[in-house]
């Protein structure tokens, strides 16, 4: 009868520092919001409703690979960071969102909006001052 010997698992050495989980975190809103301007793209040009139309939308495509980019770097974020400091941050995706859809798409950016904006950045502020202590 052999024995084998039990590997060990262990977690990888490198560690993201608070500030470089914030950063990546950061970018997941870019990619997340650059994402969702694509698929909106892509939607207005597809030619049918069909999963065929879908698979060939370049516009897409891109924007779904941006979100899968965007999820492995907040599962990076996730690994080394505090939860409750970070996920708030990805709030920061619907800011983007509303001032890329207002240049590209030429959407309204209302009085509303922009209140909606100036509360999610305070909140965003307000844990990140609160993450410093």
């Amino acid at each position: 009868m052999q024995v084998s010997a039990a590997v060990p698992t262990t977690r990888p050495s490198f560690r993201f520092s608070k500030t470089q989980t914030l950063g990546l975190v950061f970018c997941c809103t870019i990619f997340g919001a650059a994402a969702q301007v694509l698929i909106k793209m892509g939607a207005n040009t597809l030619s049918g409703a069909g999963v065929l139309a879908m698979l060939t939308n370049l516009h897409l495509l891109a924007g779904y690979s941006l979100y899968g980019l965007s999820t492995v770097l907040l599962v990076l974020a996730l690994r080394d960071g505090e939860l409750s400091i970070l996920y708030p941050v990805i709030s920061l995706t619907f800011v983007w969102v509303t001032f890329l859809s207002s240049y590209i798409f030429r959407e309204s950016l209302t009085p509303t909006k922009l209140t909606g904006i100036l509360v999610i950045v305070s909140g965003v502020a307000v844990l990140g001052r609160e993450s410093k202590r």
